[in-house]
């Protein structure tokens, strides 16, 4: 991704990655199951806990990428290979079972809420692999602070729109039907499936292994 010059088309980029990467649809599923269990207040409580977490970390990723990739001695292409494994799990389990109830909903114990806002729904479904690979990455290829100011700004668009969701969730829950909403899953799944493969190729012709036509 070509920082050097800020377009329309850049901006439009950044947006639908970081809406791939932290937005609503990877993690609503995933939040409604495990959170059906709880009161009203409860759920919002988790959803905007979910939401903060998965744009400070977003942050913080961002901020420190570059350093991160340096310390391990790791290049942008092995970062775009390993997200893109871990994104194509997800979304095999999106398209295999959709809708699928955790085991541990069998028992009558309820998971603590903190918890759950950290890991799974904060992390990977809210900030998925998509996101992470994509801060990780430009975070080694910004060179000034508008391309900076840019991708920040995005995060925050998108954070806030995930904030909005998710302190609403009661009000869409009631609006969302179970049979098109599996059935979107699916969908989705399929085509996180088709990102994972391009985030593939991608790394693996940054790693100089693939020799793929620019198009």
């Amino acid at each position: 991704m070509d920082f050097t010059v800020i377009d329309l088309d850049l901006v439009l980029k950044v947006l639908l990655l970081l809406l791939i990467g932290m937005g609503p649809k990877i993690a609503l599923v995933p939040f409604l199951e495990k959170t059906k269990n709880f009161d009203t207040a409860t759920q919002r409580t988790i959803g905007r806990q979910m939401v903060l977490i998965a744009v400070t970390t977003a942050i913080v990723l961002f901020a420190t990428g570059w350093f991160l990739m340096r310390l391990l001695h790791v290049t942008g292409g092995a970062v775009a290979v390993a997200g893109s494994i871990i994104l194509a799990i997800l979304a095999i389990e999106m398209v295999s079972a959709p809708g699928k109830k955790p085991e541990s909903e069998e028992t009558d114990i309820l998971p603590d809420p903190k918890k759950i806002a950290v890991y799974p729904l904060a992390i990977p479904y809210l900030l998925n692999p998509v996101g992470i690979t994509l801060l990780i990455i430009t975070s080694a290829e910004i060179r000034t602070i508008a391309s900076a100011g840019l991708v920040l700004g995005m995060v925050l668009v998108v954070g806030a729109f995930d904030y909005l969701v998710f302190s609403n969730i009661d009000k869409l829950s009631k609006r969302l039907n179970p049979v098109s909403l599996i059935i979107s899953e699916v969908v989705f799944g399929v085509l996180l499936a088709a990102v994972a493969v391009q985030l593939m190729l991608f790394g693996l012709d940054t790693l100089g292994i693939l020799d793929i036509a620019d198009h």
